[in-house]
């Protein structure tokens, strides 16, 4: 399984959007995508096709016109990353089972011989149970609390260079 790029821009973009907003998502002045990819040397056009899906996923909202730009919809703590995988790349399961053992050999068998889920389907549902599950329980807020103590003073850095006119 390989998770697109536009996860991780979306969710730097969340913490970045918070760290402008300095956490309140109601009073923070929106942020143009020409700027928000500017700060992450992303191109604006592509960047903004990740952050669309976030919108009509209610993590963010977005403005239009000159002073547009998008800002956050709810608190990070009520964001996780099972949200932000699930608005870029969908809802849908990573393994779909193609159910290859009622081909080659057994496809002579009878329907009821493959009554039982397969059991490598199983094993995987239930990893990927586990692994959504683990995401659901990450919530944006408690990543920045972990970038802020590993990067001491990237919140005020990141709040000076996105306040600074830029060309």
């Amino acid at each position: 399984m390989r998770i697109s790029e536009g996860v991780e821009w979306a969710a730097h973009c969340c913490l970045l959007l918070d760290w402008m907003g300095m956490g309140d998502p109601e009073t923070a002045e929106p942020v143009s995508t020409a700027r928000l990819a500017a700060g992450y040397g992303l191109p604006p056009a592509y960047l903004n096709k990740q952050l669309q899906p976030l919108v009509k996923a209610g993590i963010l909202t977005s403005t239009a016109g000159k002073k547009g730009g998008f800002r956050l919809a709810r608190r990070l703590r009520d964001i996780t990353l099972m949200d932000v995988l699930t608005a870029i790349e969908g809802p849908e399961e990573a393994f779909q089972c193609a159910e290859i053992r009622q081909h080659g050999v057994w496809a002579d068998e009878p329907a009821s011989v493959f009554r039982a889920p397969c059991a490598i389907d199983t094993a995987m549902r239930t990893a990927e149970l586990e692994w959504r599950r683990a995401l659901a329980a990450q919530t944006l807020a408690a990543i920045q609390q972990n970038a802020e103590l590993q990067a001491p003073g990237l919140r005020a850095q990141v709040q000076d260079w996105y306040r600074e006119p830029r060309p």
